[in-house]
């Protein structure tokens, strides 16, 4: 099973916000030194404990650094060097700038503490089995009893968490793994114990990483100050969202004004707020902070080029000293660059990275059937991955996916059916509109202007939303209506051979529409809205920036009844973004209450509830990141058991596109997910709870390219 040896590993590496950072192994050149050997010389507490206040930023004191070469634990930090000289590296978080280091308290004896090297020992049990087992010591168990004891018990030998360090909002916390049981008083054993024998002790506060653990921290003191990853995030002012380095101009920009203002595809852009959409651009800085599933950050991972968010962007003197020059963005995942360059760089970064001409798959003119879902996609004769690139030819990638969603045993997906490319084909020819675009493509000012290009695309648009549609394949449409969805308000949506693929994902190209089943007009009017879509604007310059043929694209429709009146509407991945190892799998989510508010572009002011679910953890934990402010303070969108209906859905969804977009075997820096989009709907019986729809899946690009930071 793919997700098999992860469910081993996630029992690893616990603490140091363990949802949001992954670690780097650093190697090891010097001699392995014994834990005896790493004891202080002074056994005097470093830091007092006592006068620590609850929010209030206290002034701290270095002391004589006590890390000499490479150790593998000390018994107190004396200054940062040494804490830096233990803790390990993230490769990516959401919460950037941050390193932390493992702590280990034997409850044995006199209660020893280690600050383990969490560079050299990247999981607690490498640390304890190495160092505090056998001799005058009890034998610690294989790994599988460890675990079950050293976080789950109550009468555990080892407390097991970390210190993280955020550098943004400058905090020192100790945090517990999600899954981690430990009681109130072992919380305040860990802390006091690390307040005593660290020199930032009067800053440390305590971070809950799950649900269960900031209900278990409502119990603690006073004294102890409790910050959730709502206010940490809250205090970081940068975003890394995809990772990369462009070259481009920078151009500032009002979200608002893109409807009217033209960008290129040579431009860094930086906006107010976060779009719903963007033309091609080399790179996007937004002021407001985005989502890992935002629409833009979707399209920027496909395209390969950074983004991120930064706080005061549009007024950050950095940025605007170099406004409407040329320049180098770097963005990593713990930090951001930017500088000058001159106008050869430029155009020497250009020519080197434009893309590689992308030829779409022929599209399948023979198939002319109305096909049920569950009929789209026959893997009785090959693997899964070309069967799905069969049905594509015909059918398009969104309900080629869909038809895989619809043979997995109990996931809740909408019956439906799929309208074939052919008849789109058809509508092209008979109305003359491949003629109509061949003369556009052959008229320079058309070529050359882009004002043009978005008139005529509108005219063409218009024009096909009026055209008139074959009779006979209004016939076959309309009995397969009549006969199996009477009455219905019918949703009509995208199914491209130029979506969802390799080469060009092209994520949010095309718009769908509803058409009532009750008024026929209606429905030709979606049915027309939607092929028409393959003209906008900006779905063209994105198939043009990647040279591709336009009139090779070909649009079949996914047919389901409308969700008409939702009760949550949300998207998710199957792995865990911030968690670029694999050794912490999870899902991230992000949900919203009703269907007005969509999460991936949500109106200003608003916020939906975004977590991480360890679905493979025991006792399932929740990491939040925010809270949806569109229901009660205190309460979540979905219910305890419809995160666990959730989690069912998106693991049996995971393994079963992984024969066709999982990595390959030994492969370990390929990331794989799948990026789902649901509803939670009450419809079919409204005394009863909502109940989860899968709309959609497709292979997410990643979160973009791995760049060093100097």
């Amino acid at each position: 099973m793919t997700r098999s040896p992860n469910k081993v590993v996630s029992k690893l590496t616990r603490g140091a916000l363990v949802s949001l950072l992954s670690v780097l192994a650093v190697s090891c050149t010097e001699a392995e030194a014994s834990v005896d050997a790493e004891k202080p010389d002074a056994g005097a507490p470093v830091a007092d404990a006592s006068s620590v206040k609850p929010d209030a930023k206290v002034t701290l004191q270095e002391l004589a650094c006590t890390v000499k070469g490479e150790v593998d634990s000390v018994r107190s930090i004396g200054c940062k060097a040494d804490f830096m000289a233990l803790a390990s590296v993230p490769i990516d978080a959401n919460i950037p700038g941050a390193r932390s280091g493992k702590i280990v308290i034997d409850q044995l004896g006199d209660d020893s503490l280690y600050f383990q090297n969490s560079q050299k020992f990247k999981i607690h049990y490498e640390f304890v089995s190495t160092h505090l087992s056998g001799g005058d010591l009890p034998v610690v168990p294989q790994l599988s009893q460890f675990n079950t004891t050293e976080y789950y018990s109550p009468d555990r030998r080892f407390i097991l968490g970390a210190v993280t360090y955020y550098e943004e909002p400058d905090v020192w916390a100790f945090e517990l793994s999600p899954y981690d049981t430990a009681s109130t008083e072992m919380i305040v054993k860990a802390v006091n114990a690390v307040r005593e024998q660290a020199y930032f002790g009067k800053a440390l506060v305590f971070h809950p990483t799950s649900d269960a653990l900031a209900v278990e921290a409502k119990n603690l003191p006073t004294d102890i100050q409790v910050l959730t990853t709502e206010d940490l995030y809250a205090q970081t002012e940068f975003q890394p969202l995809t990772l990369g380095r462009s070259v481009g101009r920078l151009h500032f920009v009002k979200a608002a004004q893109l409807a009217t203002e033209y960008l290129s595809y040579r431009d860094i852009v930086v906006l107010d707020e976060v779009p719903n959409d963007i033309s091609v651009v080399s790179g996007l800085i937004t002021e407001q902070f985005q989502t890992p599933l935002s629409h833009v950050n979707v399209l920027s991972q496909n395209r390969m080029t950074p983004n991120m968010g930064l706080r005061g962007a549009t007024t950050h003197p950095e940025l605007r000293a170099l406004e409407d020059k040329w320049v180098e963005l770097t963005v990593t995942a713990s930090e951001w660059k930017i500088r000058e360059v001159t106008s050869a760089e430029a155009e020497a970064y250009a020519d080197e990275h434009k893309p590689e001409p992308v030829v779409l798959p022929a599209i399948d003119l023979i198939e002319q059937r109305l096909l049920n879902v569950e009929d789209l996609v026959d893997e009785s004769t090959g693997s899964l991955r070309d069967a799905i690139k069969k049905s594509v030819l015909a059918f398009g990638g969104k309900a080629a996916q869909y038809g895989v969603l619809a043979n997995i045993e109990g996931l809740p997906v909408r019956k439906g059916f799929a309208i074939p490319i052919y008849f789109y084909d058809q509508f092209m020819r008979q109305n003359g509109f491949y003629d109509r675009i061949d003369a556009l493509l052959d008229d320079a000012t058309f070529k050359d202007d882009p004002k043009v290009r978005d008139t005529e695309l509108a005219a063409l648009r218009e024009a096909m939303e009026l055209a008139p549609v074959d009779e006979a394949f209004q016939t076959l449409l309309r009995t397969k209506m009549d006969t199996d969805y009477p009455g219905l308000s019918m949703r009509f949506r995208t199914s491209t051979n130029s979506e969802d693929l390799d080469g060009f994902p092209c994520a949010g190209c095309y718009e769908s529409h509803t058409g009532d089943a009750g008024d026929w007009d209606d429905v030709l009017d979606a049915i027309r809205k939607t092929w028409s879509t393959v003209w906008l604007f900006r779905t063209f310059e994105e198939r043009a920036y990647y040279g591709i043929d336009h009139t090779s694209v070909g649009m079949a429709l996914l047919v389901h009844h409308n969700f008409a009146d939702e009760e949550a509407n949300g998207v998710a991945l199957t792995a865990n973004p911030y968690d670029a190892s694999g050794l912490e799998p999870g899902f991230y989510v992000n949900v919203q209450w009703g269907g007005e508010a969509e999460v991936v572009h949500p109106p200003a002011g608003i916020s939906s509830d975004e977590f991480l679910y360890f679905y493979d953890s025991p006792g399932q934990p929740t990491t939040f990141l925010t809270h949806s402010n569109l229901v009660p303070a205190g309460q979540n969108v979905l219910s305890r058991s419809q995160t666990y209906e959730l989690g069912m859905a998106l693991e049996a969804i995971h393994e079963k596109f992984y024969a066709a977009y999982g990595p390959k075997p030994g492969d370990a820096k390929d990331w794989y997910a799948m990026d789902i989009e649901f509803k939670f709907d009450d419809e079919e019986d409204k005394t009863k709870p909502a109940t989860l729809y899968i709309k959609q899946a497709r292979p997410h690009p990643g979160r973009g390219l791995a760049v060093e930071s100097d």
